[in-house]
């Protein structure tokens, strides 16, 4: 089987596992890790272009995942994450990743938390080395272990 067609098939079923598990992710910690992830993915090559903002909060708004949540909401957590990076990326990159470890306290939510990036990362067909770098990053954060998620 070809790298992206394991690539798709592993997102969709990371997708599947999260739609699963919905209903036990409603906390405001999961909602800012979520977001949290979802901004470094984007700002993973260390920039991000309008398209890519654009894309990426088209995949959160219709995530069924994420739909527990208010959709200006997310947005406007996505995009403050997103803003962070951009004005310094390594300074921003830190206070993201606190943002995400908000979520280790309860595995099934850091679980998810690094299911979403690998969901984010994968939509555009390639998962690259720095989206992969950045997931892997979240799961040192999240105290997981990255080779469970094939980082």
């Amino acid at each position: 089987m070809a790298l992206w067609d394991r690539l798709k098939e592993s997102a969709s079923q990371m997708q599947t596992q999260l739609v699963a598990k919905k209903n036990d992710l409603k906390s405001g910690a999961f909602r800012d890790a979520s977001m949290a992830m979802c901004a470094l993915v984007a700002a993973a090559d260390g920039t991000v272009d309008p398209a890519e903002r654009q894309r990426v909060a088209q995949l959160i708004a219709a995530n069924d995942v994420l739909q527990n949540f208010p959709a200006d909401d997310l947005r406007r957590r996505f995009e403050q994450n997103l803003d962070k990076l951009t004005a310094d990326f390594a300074f921003g990159k830190v206070s993201v990743l606190q943002e995400i470890a908000k979520a280790k306290k309860k595995p099934a939510e850091a679980r998810a938390v690094v299911q979403i990036g690998i969901v984010i990362g994968g939509a555009d067909g390639d998962f690259d080395k720095d989206e992969q770098a950045v997931v892997r990053e979240a799961c040192y954060a999240l105290d997981l272990p990255p080779h469970e998620f094939d980082l």
